[in-house]
């Protein structure tokens, strides 16, 4: 699933297409949306909300779109055919730019002061102007049971981190996915560095956590299970984590990331 800087990356891009500018055509592709027209309104701003996207409308409508696993938006000039078949959900366009929302996984269209159904569980957004450490930390706090592994990717805590940032973020701070938050000696470490990464990330079309360009070499474990350590040289582990269906790839190195706190 796109993790919030690709999320961020995508409000950019529809921002730069749509807002300020006046519908065209809107073509709602869901069936509880067919009749919905939004031609004659103007576009007022699209932004991120952790995974979650919000173009908002004139006349104080929101729409609100989830990539999920597959979803991505098409940016083109306006009147470029469309790619076939059934894929796309939702289409956006003015005069000189069109936007189609291929495979996205939601797609809403709702007042404006009812955008909290679908964003208002969030925690502070990582890449947002809401962001707030102490908030974050208080939030994973409440559990201390819970796997810091599973804390990190419960959008309910902090917004946008995914199966990636998880990875790269604990192995940074030395500890262990599978160690309960209660354990954590410093929670406002973890926080600190996910945000230090998604943001160092978020204008760039390849993550890089290492400082290393190289092909092989831009991420500390993620993307490299059963390879070597870059810090130790022990073979990366990989397994999954959470109840099922939920579960979710976990990556770390079990040399690296004890999994109770070290003198």
């Amino acid at each position: 699933m796109p993790e919030g800087d690709v999320v961020y990356r995508t409000a950019r891009r529809l921002g730069r297409a749509l807002d300020g500018r006046v519908l065209t055509r809107s073509d709602f592709r869901v069936p509880r949306h067919a009749t919905a027209d939004l031609t004659g309104r103007t576009v007022l701003e699209t932004v991120s909300r952790g995974k979650h996207l919000l173009t908002r409308v004139e006349g104080g409508l929101t729409v609100h779109t989830h990539l999920r696993m597959e979803g991505s938006w098409q940016i083109s000039p306006a009147g470029r055919r469309l790619p076939p078949g059934d894929v796309i959900r939702l289409v956006l366009a003015n005069a000189e730019w069109q936007a189609a929302g291929v495979r996205l996984g939601m797609v809403d269209l709702v007042p404006a002061d009812e955008e909290a159904r679908f964003v208002g569980h969030l925690g502070p957004d990582l890449l947002g102007p809401d962001w707030n450490e102490a908030e974050a930390v208080r939030r994973l706090a409440r559990r201390p049971e819970t796997s810091i592994g599973e804390a990190l990717l419960d959008q309910r805590n902090l917004a946008g981190i995914g199966t990636i940032y998880r990875a790269e973020t604990l192995f940074l701070a030395k500890v262990s996915p599978w160690r309960p938050v209660g354990m954590v000696e410093d929670l406002g470490t973890i926080v600190t560095l996910a945000h230090r990464l998604m943001d160092a990330n978020k204008e760039r079309p390849s993550r890089v956590t290492t400082g290393d360009l190289r092909p092989g070499r831009s991420t500390w474990v993620y993307g490299r299970a059963g390879r070597p350590c870059l810090r130790c040289g022990r073979r990366i582990s990989r397994g999954e984590m959470g109840a099922q269906p939920q579960e979710r790839l976990i990556i770390w190195c079990g040399h690296c990331q004890p999994e109770e706190p070290t003198d």
